[in-house]
């Protein structure tokens, strides 16, 4: 598991996180930010899914599985190479990378793909359909609204995106 970390706040409201601390409460705003980087890689894997999908005209199921794998593919993704970037070394930053993103990748998918099946149509309507983009859009939408408060509990207790902010500055 993850090192826990000091979220210590800023006169702009941004946190800074220490490694070998204890935390402290997360904000908002670093919360909101921190989903905002977990859905751009999940709205990425999920739009390619549902596209290759639909356009394949593959049943529900099998469109699902492969947006929700290529949904944590690019999840993950996007934070290795943020982590490698800055200089952490493939091991640690899959560790770390596995360890910030897996909940928040998790719940976001398990939202929106039930905002998806539950929106009448919506999965089988084309991809030149309003229905079919508007379904998406709003399951993305009401995937990041569920999934910012759990990073925010996440983050107040020195885990998930806490970690990884302070191999970012």
């Amino acid at each position: 598991m993850s090192e826990p970390v000091q979220h210590v706040s800023h006169a702009a409201g941004e946190g800074h996180h220490e490694p070998g601390h204890h935390p402290r409460k997360a904000g908002w705003r670093v919360a909101a930010s921190a989903t905002l980087h977990c859905l751009t890689g999940c709205a990425i894997g999920e739009v390619l899914g549902m596209v290759i999908g639909t356009a394949l005209g593959w049943p529900n199921v099998p469109t699902l599985a492969l947006a929700i794998a290529l949904a944590f593919f690019f999840g993950y993704a996007l934070t290795l190479v943020g982590l490698r970037r800055a200089g952490v070394d493939w091991r640690k930053a899959l560790r770390l990378a596995l360890a910030a993103d897996t909940l928040s990748i998790l719940v976001m998918e398990i939202v929106d793909n039930a905002v998806m099946v539950a929106v009448p149509g919506a999965m089988d309507a084309g991809l030149t359909s309003g229905l079919f983009w508007g379904a998406l859009a709003f399951a993305l939408l009401v995937a990041f609204l569920v999934t910012t408060p759990i990073n925010k509990w996440i983050i107040g207790r020195g885990r998930g995106h806490a970690v990884i902010h302070a191999y970012h500055h």
